[in-house]
């Protein structure tokens, strides 16, 4: 049995969805804190299982019979929520004795210095090295969704320019749907026990954004780099990136998908369109 946590939320729903392209609906069964947001899936033939982050009984329950479990990592990033959240995770799975752990860890996750929220992942991996189980880490970068959507897009070429703080560097963010799959791959395949992957997708930078808008748009849309102290709510994601967090490239997503990961060309096409 497959079970997959965080199934209402777009990562873990989106996991499903590539997992059902190859396993049939009986093998697998998903967790949610709300088992009527996941109706869909139900109907299509999939176990729901209530299972809360914050209710250890009811993860131990939900994670009985799995063979794989995908452990979508939580969205409260309050401090001190989710290293509480995941302790619970990974004790519920070592006693129900789930076969293998694959873990949405991030990028950044290995360095014991890792900055802010990011440092829950590094508490969560030392966890689940210490509880025996079989894992596989998946460090996803940050979504090219928040980057270069519709919204995003729409309004550089109303603007006529982006606007960052990103000091010049390079990102390597990746679509959900690549995460996603990914993740999928991983599920259903073998030989991925103890391994790391660093999830990233192909480099981009601001300058290659607007100029991709232009192009797709036919509008002119330039950069405007800002320092961080004018980057407004933003300021915490634009020292991330011009810190170089975000610039080192990876070729495991491509290996895992069969194909390379989608870029912003193909991003600003659709949110174009």
């Amino acid at each position: 049995m497959i079970v997959l946590t965080g199934a209402s939320g777009r990562l873990g729903r989106a996991a499903v969805r590539a997992v059902l392209e190859t396993e049939p609906a009986e093998r697998v069964a998903v967790l949610a804190r709300t088992p009527e947001k996941v109706a869909d899936l139900a109907a299509a033939g999939v176990q729901v299982r209530r299972g809360d982050y914050e209710d250890p009984a009811s993860l131990t329950a939900a994670f009985a019979g799995a063979d794989r479990l995908l452990f979508v990592s939580g969205s409260d990033v309050t401090p001190g929520v989710r290293e509480r959240q995941h302790g619970h995770v990974v004790t519920a799975a070592a006693e129900a004795g789930v076969g293998h752990v694959v873990y949405t860890s991030a990028i950044g996750a290995d360095d014991p210095d890792a900055p802010g929220f990011l440092a829950d992942h590094t508490v969560t991996e030392g966890l689940l090295r210490d509880s025996g189980l079989p894992v596989t880490l998946l460090r996803n970068t940050f979504y090219s969704d928040l980057f270069v959507g519709p919204d995003v897009v729409a309004a550089a070429v109303r603007a006529g320019e982006t606007v960052a703080a990103d000091g010049g560097r390079a990102l390597n963010t990746a679509t959900i749907a690549d995460l996603a799959r990914a993740a999928a791959v991983v599920l259903t395949s073998d030989g991925h026990a103890g391994r790391a992957y660093e999830l990233r997708g192909p480099l981009w930078t601001y300058d290659e954004l607007a100029a991709t808008i232009a192009e797709e748009s036919g509008r002119p849309v330039a950069h405007r780099r800002v320092p961080l102290d004018r980057a407004g709510d933003l300021a915490f994601l634009g020292g991330l990136v011009s810190s170089g967090l975000f610039a080192e490239p990876s070729e495991d997503l491509p290996a895992l998908l069969g194909r390379p990961a989608t870029g912003i060309r193909e991003l600003v096409r659709a949110a174009s369109a």
